[in-house]
């Protein structure tokens, strides 16, 4: 490059930094941020004026003999109705709120429908008020006022457009040129929240090089990992709003092969360009090849709607999700219990901000109460105050490594806990209990799983002519649960890594909170005597897998940028999870999701000696081996 070369490239350079930069200054000034309506509104006016001149002298010949305009009170009145009826249509069109740097179709039709609108006036007005103006003057004003509010406001919609690239230097690629695509693009040239410089889309339905909104095609989704690597892409923004879910598993894992921090846009079917885009990181639930859970909402409500529901552990992830959902179904009274305050407390006041917005009902009693299952006298107290028709089950601890610490307090809280709330749900003419068991019950290897088959046994065993429906509802890992693994990986990749994983051949099955909490509801409606109903968790997921998967959609390459690391199985860790017994008799419910395991004839006498032994020991040692051993043979049929 010779000298004068890059003098002027210099050049160039800098007055594209100006530009971005007085068009920046102008946009966040205070002046314009706060007055930004009137300024548009008198601009708007001023067009108008000068328009409507214009016409005059046209229509006149003024331009081609010089004549002169003679102003009379006709004009004078004309003029001032002409300004103030679009000064009004500009309020009732909204077009002074117009977002001049993203001026898309909604912009168009309401300055269309103003111009519209103003013409049909003053056609009447011209004829009303004796001025008798050619048609042609009052078309051809209207008519370049449009097109002239119109075509600045894409003029500085290119020029900001232009100063922001100047300013991005990280490029950014958009998966879908439709609709969604569009909005993804207006969201992120709105303001700084993705300072990225868009350089196209990639859809599989639009010929390549077509223009949408500025930007071009570049190819189908098949070319990302190509195209992300010829223009150094480093972020991806999935905007397709009508994909199945497994056309959506394919892009995902197309995008994750590219090495870009890839994001997902969500956004409601109301979205438009003035309504918040929302993107998100990619879930692990958009990887899961997971059918779409039918509910039979007639069924659920049946037993739901305008009854009293108590479930415990509610301030937990299982727990407070079936709240909402329960919510959905108009109880008359809730009534929730937990021991942690902060969790019950926050869910308090989430459903309260329910009620208020009209997502719940207004007149739902709610009672949130601070208690502990262990504490029989008072579990039974609520019970018989509230006298609820529905109790569902879901406190327990259920941490593995920690319950294999502390056997104790997992078979006081667990077993002991279980225990009580059913024998006061019997005592209290409940009409159905459901409780939440876990895949670990089955064959299992460590104190919670086993604490849970335990609870299990007490529920199946329970003697009584009470018209009680009970049942436990068995599933494995839930995504986004207290305890989950992914919460764990993601403050790992954050962190730069190394993500751990304790065997890179384990298995897990893996579950969303909504399916889980939908299915439990779904279930509850099917108990009847002591079954245990088990969910379809899907195809079990690698560990290995998942961990990968998550760290190329963060941008990052597995291996390279961050380390995978193999820590050895926990103890009491299976390496593959189970969801049923084989002495149980399984067979398919009217949902297809959801399993019944026929109930055990098991002797209620039996079960409470082995509670009794149980308890013996837990007051006589604190040997943890000694308790371990108690509670597996306890569990042993």
């Amino acid at each position: 490059m010779t000298k004068v070369e890059f003098c002027i490239s210099q050049k160039i350079r800098y007055n594209k930094w100006d530009i971005g930069e007085c068009m920046t200054s102008l946009y966040k000034s205070m002046v314009y941020q706060k007055y930004r309506g009137i300024l548009i509104s008198l601009y708007d006016i001023s067009v108008v004026f000068f328009s409507y001149v214009f016409a005059f002298f046209f229509d006149n010949d003024f331009f081609l003999n010089g004549g002169m305009l003679h102003i009379t009170r006709a004009i004078i009145l004309g003029m001032c109705f002409v300004l103030l009826l679009h000064a009004i249509m500009g309020i009732i069109f909204q077009t002074h709120k117009s977002l001049w740097t993203f001026t898309g179709p909604s912009e168009v039709i309401r300055a269309a429908s103003k111009s519209i609108c103003c013409l049909v006036i003053m056609l009447i007005f011209s004829y009303s008020a004796g001025l008798f103006l050619h048609t042609q003057i009052l078309v051809i004003a209207e008519t370049l006022s449009f097109f002239i509010c119109l075509g600045s406001r894409l003029v500085y919609r290119s020029f900001r457009r232009y100063a922001l690239d100047m300013e991005r230097n990280e490029n950014a690629l958009i998966v879908g040129a439709g609709n969604a695509g569009y909005l993804m693009l207006s969201e992120i040239y709105r303001g700084s929240s993705y300072p990225y410089n868009v350089i196209g889309f990639l859809d599989d339905m639009k010929e390549k090089g077509t223009i949408v909104n500025g930007k071009k095609v570049l190819g189908t989704v098949d070319d990302v990992k190509d195209v992300c690597a010829k223009y150094d892409v480093k972020h991806v923004f999935i905007a397709i709003s009508k994909a199945t879910r497994q056309q959506k598993q394919r892009i995902i894992d197309l995008c994750a092969s590219s090495g870009a921090n890839t994001k997902i846009m969500r956004f409601t079917t109301e979205s438009d360009l003035n309504s918040p885009v929302h993107v998100e990181d990619i879930q692990i639930e958009d990887l899961l090849e997971r059918p779409s859970i039918n509910l039979e909402n007639d069924q659920i409500g049946s037993y739901l709607c305008d009854k009293v529901v108590c479930v415990t552990g509610a301030g937990g992830s299982i727990g407070s999700e079936l709240v909402r959902q329960i919510l959905k179904f108009d109880p008359k009274t809730l009534v929730l219990l937990d021991i942690n305050e902060n969790t019950l407390y926050m869910l308090k006041q989430e459903i309260l901000r329910g009620i208020r917005q009209g997502i719940y009902r207004a007149d739902v009693q709610l009672e949130t109460l601070i208690v502990s299952i262990r504490e029989r006298d008072e579990i039974f107290k609520i019970l018989k105050k509230y006298q609820p028709d529905v109790v569902y089950h879901a406190a327990a601890h259920k941490h593995v490594p920690l319950m294999e610490d502390r056997p104790t307090e997992a078979i006081r809280n667990n077993v002991f806990g279980t225990k009580n709330v059913i024998d006061a749900c019997i005592a209290n003419n409940v009409q159905r209990f459901i409780m939440i068991s876990t895949d670990k019950a089955v064959n299992p290897t460590n104190v919670m799983g086993a604490t849970k088959r335990m609870t299990e046994l007490i529920m199946q065993s329970r003697e009584t002519d009470k018209p009680i429906k009970m049942a436990a509802v068995r599933f494995g890992n839930v995504l986004g649960s207290n305890g989950s693994v992914i919460p764990i990986f993601k403050e790992q990749i954050k962190q730069g890594g190394p993500v751990t994983i304790t065997d890179k051949k384990i298995q897990r099955y893996f579950m969303t909170i909504p399916e889980a909490a939908q299915l439990v509801l779904q279930a509850g409606y099917y108990a009847n005597h002591r079954e245990i109903f088990v969910l379809d968790m899907g195809k079990p997921v690698k560990i290995l897998d998942l961990a990968e998967k998550m760290i190329s959609l963060s941008g990052s390459i597995p291996y390279k940028d961050i380390e995978i690391k193999e820590i050895g199985l926990r103890p009491g860790e299976k390496m593959f999870e189970e969801l049923a017994l084989e002495i149980e008799k399984c067979h398919r419910t009217q949902n297809k999701l959801i399993f019944v395991h026929e109930p055990i004839n098991i002797s209620q006498e039996k079960v409470d000696q082995k509670i009794t032994t149980l308890y013996d020991v837990i007051m006589k040692t604190d040997d943890v081996a000694q308790i371990k051993s108690v509670l597996m043979d306890a569990i042993k049929d």
